[in-house]
């Protein structure tokens, strides 16, 4: 009866082990889900990330070349400014070559006539 009995409980001893490896192999294939569902996240975002990452290197380069444009919209600006002023000067230059002497602006000197009176000098608005 002994060694029925310890037969009977070495098989129930085999089937518990059974059930815990059983139990070890389902919470195994458990954690195995889990950090597969986790890499997959992860390599998601790593992706998204370097989508991101793209997105600002193309918007640093396009700033960059914003950047330079303005410098040269600026330096452009400033040369303009310099021509103008130059260019209002030469007009000056210019008017004064061109405008009459201070002498030739004054009134013209009256005529005299055969008579020896000044004429042209007064106007007769009385008829």
């Amino acid at each position: 009866m002994i060694s029925g009995a310890q037969g009977s409980s070495s098989a129930a001893l085999g089937q518990l082990q059974m059930q815990q490896a059983q139990r070890n192999a389902e919470q195994a294939e458990q954690r195995a889900r889990a950090l597969q569902t986790q890499a997959r996240a992860a390599q998601q975002e790593a992706v998204q990330a370097q989508s991101n990452a793209r997105e600002l290197q193309t918007s640093s380069v396009q700033a960059r070349g914003d950047a330079d444009s303005a410098r040269r919209n600026v330096s452009t600006l400033q040369s303009v400014g310099e021509v103008n002023t130059q260019l209002g000067a030469l007009r000056e230059q210019i008017a004064n070559v061109l405008a009459p002497p201070a002498a030739e602006t004054e009134a013209p000197a009256a005529y005299t006539n055969a008579e020896g009176q000044a004429t042209g000098t007064l106007i007769n608005v009385t008829a």
